[in-house]
């Protein structure tokens, strides 16, 4: 006889995103609070601080994007979770304006996705205030003349981690 009932243990969830100015790990933050809401155990935590992935039954991963790429931090923990078998979902977040540009994805995600077998990859516009960055970050933003100001759509956000929430928690949300 096969046993089909489903474990009663609360799914222990890890969030975790590398933030230059803080405004990635704020998306994370959020993620983390819907989550939690939703039913999941959840830890947020910088991916410089990640230890033993192994007690988390799922990861959620995310990266501010400078120059098209992912934060080292965030590459080098989507490394360790290869062959895991883990479940996880990626974010990226740096797109500025209405509408956000550019709307690609960043050109390590490919390599990323395939390396964490990522259930999902997301693009969130982002944040940019040139009164916390130093001299490099402000010539680039004006080189590219991207707009200063914050574009997260926070919105959307709750509604991605909600649609994670239902995968992994199977929890009522209070928000219907």
């Amino acid at each position: 006889m096969t046993d089909t009932t489903t474990s009663s243990r609360t799914p222990q969830v890890l969030v975790s995103a590398a933030s230059k100015y803080g405004s990635t790990a704020e998306i994370a933050a959020r993620i983390g609070e819907v989550l939690a809401e939703d039913g999941c155990s959840v830890v947020i935590t910088p991916p410089e601080e990640v230890g033993d992935i192994a007690s988390f039954d799922a990861i959620v991963l995310g990266s501010a994007v400078y120059m098209g790429r992912w934060r080292k931090d965030a590459r080098k923990l989507a490394e360790r979770i290869d062959g895991q078998g883990i479940p996880v979902w990626l974010f990226s977040s740096g797109p500025l304006g209405d509408p956000p540009h550019p709307v690609e994805d960043p050109v390590d995600v490919a390599d990323i996705l395939r390396a964490t077998s990522a259930e999902e990859h997301v693009l969130f516009a982002g944040k940019a205030d040139k009164s916390l960055m130093g001299f490099a970050d402000r010539a680039v933003l004006n080189a590219v003349k991207a707009p200063e100001g914050d574009f997260r759509d926070w919105d959307g956000i709750a509604g991605w981690a909600e649609r994670i929430a239902r995968h992994l928690c199977h929890a009522e949300s209070a928000r219907r």
